[in-house]
């Protein structure tokens, strides 16, 4: 185990997993530095318990601030195009910095011949870690159920929301659970080398996620199977092309029935059972509302 007194470097910290993971560091009275990318990020997260490190992912002399007197460190980055190559030099970095335990956060399904280009580019970052001699471990969750905050807005004004996924299932996975597990692993000694696949408890169609919001809302919601090009239609000028296509190509491998496995990594690491669609509705039911 690392120096316990060095703080744990959370980068994405008021991301979806990066803010569970602080919350779960927090709980834990495990010291952490939280990277954020704008002063006004820094204003919200500081307090007297918390450091907080504004740094650029492009950006290598703000990277390696973030990084002095750090053993372990959790790595996420923005979407974008760049992301590969980002996370690739900040792990580069940690390396050369003296970090011990880097923690990715990867994607069910990596593989570098994959026909989606989000796990092409996940393999790639993990083979390059791999390559670095520092200790790590991957963590590859399915499709977080937080993501249906993205048809929240719909669903609110009309009760339906749509995607090509046909009734697929597929076991998603609280992002709660990915930050419990990502503390695990950064605050516990025998995780280094590991990859640990994470879901939630069973696979769920997205018309069994319409019927948990509509017992956690109390107002009918919906699920309506869409054709990937209306799909599209309704993303363009919302979204960049390049992340609508990579959109299609993650849909297009949950309707392959291809993230339907369910791992008992969550339980396992935690020691609780991983949380289920029921429950991630009813916690959060006012979003939909």
């Amino acid at each position: 185990m690392a120096d316990d007194m060095a703080p744990v470097l959370v980068t994405g910290a008021t991301g979806n997993t990066g803010s569970a993971l602080i919350q779960e560091l927090a709980r834990r009275a495990v010291p952490y530095r939280a990277m954020v990318r704008a002063e006004s990020d820094a204003a919200r997260l500081a307090s007297p318990a918390t450091s907080v490190a504004v740094a650029d992912f492009d950006d290598e002399k703000s990277i390696a601030s973030a990084l002095a007197r750090v053993r372990r460190a959790y790595l996420v980055t923005p979407s974008s195009q760049r992301a590969q190559a980002q996370q690739i030099r900040f792990a580069e970095l940690a390396a050369a910095a003296g970090v011990e335990h880097l923690v990715v956060l990867s994607q069910l399904g990596a593989e570098l011949d994959s026909p989606v280009r989000f796990l092409r580019y996940h393999a790639a970052v993990e083979r390059r870690v791999a390559e670095l001699g520092l200790g790590y471990t991957f963590l590859r969750p399915n499709l977080y159920f937080q993501g249906l905050f993205a048809f929240a807005p719909v669903i609110a004004a009309d009760g339906r929301f749509g995607a090509p996924i046909g009734d697929a299932p597929v076991s998603a996975i609280d992002v709660r659970d990915i930050g419990a597990v990502a503390a695990a692993v950064l605050s516990e000694a025998g995780h280094a080398g590991q990859t640990y696949t994470l879901t939630g408890p069973r696979p769920v169609t997205h018309a069994e996620m319409a019927q948990a919001l509509t017992a956690a809302t109390g107002r009918q919601v919906s699920f309506t199977d869409v054709p990937p090009e209306d799909f599209a239609a309704s993303l363009a000028g919302i979204l960049p092309a390049w992340q609508v296509d990579g959109l299609l190509e993650d849909y297009a491998h949950y309707r392959r029935g291809e993230a339907a496995a369910v791992s008992a990594a969550v339980a396992d690491i935690t020691g609780r059972p991983a949380i289920g669609v029921e429950r991630f509705a009813a916690d959060y039911a006012d979003r939909f509302g």
